[in-house]
C-alpha cells in the first residue's frame, strides 16, 4: 500500500511545497484526526530547549491551555490578583509550564512549534477536501490526489473556495496545481495551541525533535 509516508512521494511533496514555506521548515508525516498528514513545521528551538532542560510535563489539556492563555509570558503575576478558580487552575498546571513562588506565578510555556502546512493524501477529491478541511482552524492545508480528476476545473473551484491547495501525482513527480489559501487565525485559542502540542508530542515520540 502506498502511503503519504512513502519516501518518494513525501520527498516530492516537500520539493513541490518548498516555495510556499518560510525558511527553516522541517516536515514529518504524523497521524492526526484519524488520517496521515505530512506536516511542515518550524520548531521553536528556545522553547524546545527550555522544556528539555526543566523536564517539562506534557501540556495537552484544554483547561490547562486556557489557564495559560490568561497569563502573560515571562511576567510575574501576583497570585492575589487572581480569583479563587484561577488560583486553583494555576496550581494544577503541569510541571514546567509556569514558575510559582508564594506570591507570584510566571508563565513560561509558549507554543513549541509552528505548523505552516498540512498535506493529506486521498484517492478521491471530495475525501481529500474533507480530510484537509479538518486542519482549517490550525494551519494552511492541501490535498495530494493520486491521479488527475476527470472534472479538474470543478475540483479547483471547490478547493479554492475552501482555501485548500491541490497536489497531483504524475508518475514519479508531484505537481502543485493550486496553492493553498493563507492561514488567518481569528485569535490565539486553546484549541489551536492544543493542536500544536499534539503534533509536538507525536514528533517527540518519533524522535523527530
Amino acid at each position: 500500500m502506498v502511503t503519504l509516508a512513502s519516501s518518494l512521494t513525501s520527498g516530492s511533496v516537500r520539493e513541490a511545497s518548498s516555495a510556499l514555506l518560510e525558511p527553516g521548515w522541517q516536515a514529518r508525516t504524523v497521524s492526526v484526526f484519524g488520517a496521515e498528514a505530512l506536516c511542515f513545521y518550524r520548531l521553536n528551538e528556545g522553547e524546545h530547549a527550555r522544556r528539555e532542560e526543566v523536564s517539562a510535563a506534557r501540556v495537552d489539556k484544554l483547561p490547562d491551555l486556557e489557564s495559560l492563555l490568561t497569563l502573560p509570558v515571562d511576567v510575574p503575576v501576583p497570585l492575589q490578583s487572581l480569583d479563587s478558580p484561577a488560583r486553583r487552575a494555576v496550581r494544577g498546571l503541569p510541571s514546567g509550564a509556569v514558575e510559582r513562588d508564594r506570591k507570584t506565578v510566571t508563565r513560561r510555556a509558549v507554543r513549541p512549534l509552528q505548523v505552516d502546512l498540512a498535506v493529506v493524501r486521498a484517492s478521491w477529491w471530495r475525501q481529500g477536501l474533507e480530510r484537509a478541511g479538518q486542519f482549517a482552524p490550525f494551519c494552511r492545508r492541501a490535498m495530494l490526489l493520486d491521479r488527475l480528476p476527470a472534472r479538474m476545473d470543478e475540483v479547483l473551484v471547490e478547493a479554492d473556495f475552501y482555501g485548500i491547495g491541490v497536489f497531483v501525482t504524475s508518475g514519479d513527480e508531484v505537481e502543485l496545481v493550486l496553492e493553498p489559501g493563507d492561514y488567518r487565525p481569528p485569535r490565539h485559542t486553546a484549541a489551536a495551541w492544543w493542536f500544536v502540542e499534539d503534533v509536538y508530542q507525536r514528533l517527540r515520540s518519533a524522535a523527530a525533535v
